[in-house]
């Protein structure tokens, strides 16, 4: 396990995720979680909510888990706490996702270890939307 994800990985998340979860989303556009959702939909990506407080974020429908979205999930971007990340991950891999990014500044090892074990692809401590500036743009 890595923490810092070499750039060839980063790239082949980033070109072949078209469906990302956003776990923690906020609908407040002053929210970290909100810009980078955001971009990701300007970036042309498919962006689903996931935030049990909230019906729709960003003019699509937010779902309370990731159990209840429809259909396949490419990456999971997480937005939530170090000690509230793994039972997103343990959602991740029932759901089958290829990929679980942990926003920057959040770093949880066992969940980690687990999403790799289980044949996903993780990265942890960094902010998809600066890597897919630097690396994509």
């Amino acid at each position: 396990m890595q923490q810092l994800a070499p750039v060839k990985k980063i790239r082949e998340i980033l070109a072949r995720s078209r469906r990302i979860a956003v776990v923690g989303l906020s609908p407040k556009p002053a929210r970290p979680s909100n810009q980078v959702a955001a971009y990701l939909l300007q970036a042309g990506y498919e962006v689903i909510p996931v935030n049990p407080g909230h019906e729709q974020i960003l003019g699509r429908t937010c779902y309370p888990d990731l159990l209840s979205v429809p259909g396949p999930i490419d990456l999971v971007d997480i937005f939530r706490r170090p000690e509230d990340v793994l039972p997103v991950v343990r959602a991740a891999i029932d759901k089958q996702v290829k990929a679980v990014w942990m926003q920057q500044g959040i770093i949880n090892k066992e969940a980690a270890v687990l999403a790799e074990q289980a044949g996903i692809t993780v990265i942890m401590d960094r902010c998809i939307m600066v890597d897919h500036q630097q690396f994509m743009g």
